[in-house]
């Protein structure tokens, strides 16, 4: 029953998500206020659906439900709470759930403390995030759904990879995602200032604080990799350039870019092409 409700909050916030891709830009297009205030309503929503689904999974993973191939593959009844909890994250079905949480979360938050942005502008910027959100939770539902049952549940689980059983599961990865995520928001002010025709000094005050905090999260969440990597047997140091290592310093190098771009334009006007184009990189290279 869990499993199943989790499934349809997915399913609903992918409803939402759709409508919110859509409407508040007709709404744009027609002046209407009551149609641009639909992005504020459907992502607090998406929000709640989203995170209803995380929540599902988490339960799932504590009350060590084996009927789920997600909990049958990555835990155990004898596992301590902490690893049940990480182990939700810590393969690609619960990743890409706690993706798309953290990308709801930080639409929600455009929608809540956003009333200083224009009508127009916030509805662009949260119809843009919807775009990106509906094409995770589609991604999600049709490859990588981590409700998906057994028909004969096993009586155990396989548990979770022994490397992965690490306090650094609890704290890298959300920290990464935050970062990662976290730039989607200055993507979807660079698509929304090319929807209005508006690239001002004003726009970059609004999203310089929001590519701010995604490079805060950003840089904590790779000096705590450094740091497990460190500590872990087998990790190689504390950097060794290897893929993995370097997938995270790409955006981590466009985001550094991307703020200092912002502050000129925000104080001379100059930069403008620049700093659109390291919005849209710097999210493009955290995919």
């Amino acid at each position: 029953m869990i499993a199943e409700a989790g499934h349809y909050a997915l399913v609903l916030a992918l409803g939402l998500a759709l409508i919110q891709s859509t409407v508040p830009i007709l709404g744009a297009r027609l002046r209407d206020p009551a149609l641009m205030n639909v992005a504020r309503s459907t992502a607090l929503a998406q929000l709640v659906f989203t995170l209803a689904s995380f929540g599902a999974l988490i339960t799932l993973h504590v009350t060590s439900d084996f009927s789920v191939v997600n909990v049958f593959e990555n835990s155990h009844s004898m596992k301590p709470l902490i690893y049940k909890i990480t182990g939700v994250w810590g393969n690609h079905e619960g990743s890409m759930l706690l993706w798309v949480s953290i990308l709801a979360l930080f639409g929600g938050l455009v929608a809540a403390f956003g009333n200083n942005l224009p009508l127009s502008l916030r509805a662009h910027v949260l119809a843009v995030q919807a775009w990106v959100a509906s094409a995770f939770y589609l991604f999600i539902l049709i490859t990588s759904n981590p409700f998906m049952r057994i028909a004969n549940p096993p009586i155990e689980g396989r548990d979770l990879n022994p490397v992965l059983q690490d306090p650094g599961l609890a704290v890298h990865p959300p920290m990464l995602y935050l970062g990662y995520v976290g730039f989607s928001i200055s993507f979807s002010f660079a698509i929304a200032a090319l929807l209005e025709g508006r690239i001002d000094a004003a726009w970059a005050r609004w999203v310089r604080p929001w590519t701010l905090l995604a490079w805060i999260f950003l840089t904590l969440g790779i000096a705590m990799g450094s740091y497990w990597a460190y500590y872990q047997l087998g990790w190689g140091g504390w950097w060794f350039w290897d893929p993995v290592e370097n997938a995270s310093l790409m955006p981590w190098l466009a985001g550094t870019a991307l703020l200092h771009s912002a502050v000129v334009m925000e104080k001379r006007g100059a930069l403008k092409v620049w700093t659109i184009l390291l919005s849209i990189l710097t999210f493009s290279l955290s995919l």
